[in-house]
């Protein structure tokens, strides 16, 4: 019977298969060919191939280091903000009261807006000279003068944390608040009934049983922070401090025309997100079979 399952699985997943390996796998191949050239955007063509020279010089700049540094930094400053802030948010969104359909929708407004949209909108709210939020926190006495936001090499990093945490949290939102309204309800009433407290149903009962959504939740969320490039590039222009690897591989890919080395930085961009999502996995899976 478990094979059989096993096969009509297979058999579900396949057509989305097909469509994914007829779409991705040409440039997947030929980005993987060219990381291994000194192919140029002007002549393509006449591309040598070059070993491993490509990577030895990736590994050996400084510049890429500060880019994976600056991405994984990103991803670990943003993404459990975003899962605890969008939990908390499920949790109220879950409780029925008056209006709560008009609230569901309005909290999904700001994940809603096209990332170049609000990052432009956030770019001049922040902005040091016209900036809204520069002239409140100046009124109100919170600062004494404007400060540079997105300019400052010390601001510029934790500007774009603020500004991915207040767009992405309503996605972690739904899909945290998807996971508690498929949670079985006799399992809470039974504790009520039992006079267990709030705050040890929430620990013992409702995280245990979320856990699989937190963790698939976590994997999406954890995929696009690794892969970010938008958000970085219109409020900072990917400077030093801020360069991830998305901006990194992009300014040879098309700035400096370099085709391969550029290639190179975007297949170890790849292969850093296969293994982090790996890792998540394997742990998640580890972790519930052993609450089993």
């Amino acid at each position: 019977m478990s094979w059989s399952r096993e096969k009509t699985a297979w058999a579900f997943v396949a057509p989305c298969l097909f469509v994914l390996l007829s779409v991705a796998a040409w440039p997947l191949l030929r980005t993987i060919f060219l990381s291994f050239t000194d192919a140029q955007l002007e002549h393509m063509s006449g591309a040598k191939f070059i070993y491993w020279e490509n990577f030895k010089a990736l590994f050996s700049d400084k510049d890429w280091k500060q880019s994976v540094y600056n991405t994984l930094l990103f991803a670990a400053c943003s993404v459990p903000c975003e899962t605890l802030l969008g939990l908390f948010v499920a949790l109220a969104l879950h409780k029925p009261f008056k209006g709560r359909g008009l609230l569901r929708a309005a909290v999904l407004v700001p994940w809603a807006i096209p990332t170049i949209v609000s990052a432009r909108m956030w770019g001049w709210m922040l902005h040091d000279v016209y900036g809204i939020l520069n002239e409140l926190l100046v009124r109100v006495g919170i600062l004494s003068a404007p400060l540079p936001w997105t300019a400052s090499p010390e601001l510029s990093f934790w500007t774009i944390v603020m500004v991915d945490v207040w767009k992405t949290t309503p996605f972690m939102a739904l899909l945290l608040l998807a996971g508690l309204q498929s949670l079985p309800q006799d399992c809470f009433e039974a504790a009520l009934v039992d006079g267990v407290s709030k705050k040890r149903i929430f620990f013992r009962i409702t995280l245990p049983l979320l856990r699989p959504t937190l963790i698939v939740t976590l994997i999406f969320r954890t995929l696009e922070a690794l892969r970010i490039f938008d958000l970085v590039y219109i409020l900072s222009n990917g400077g030093p401090k801020t360069m991830t690897m998305s901006v990194y591989a992009r300014r040879y890919l098309v700035d400096y025309a370099n085709v391969g080395y550029g290639s190179a930085a975007a297949v170890c961009l790849s292969l850093i997100v296969a293994l982090i999502t790996i890792l998540y996995i394997n742990v998640g899976r580890h972790r519930i079979l052993e609450e089993r």
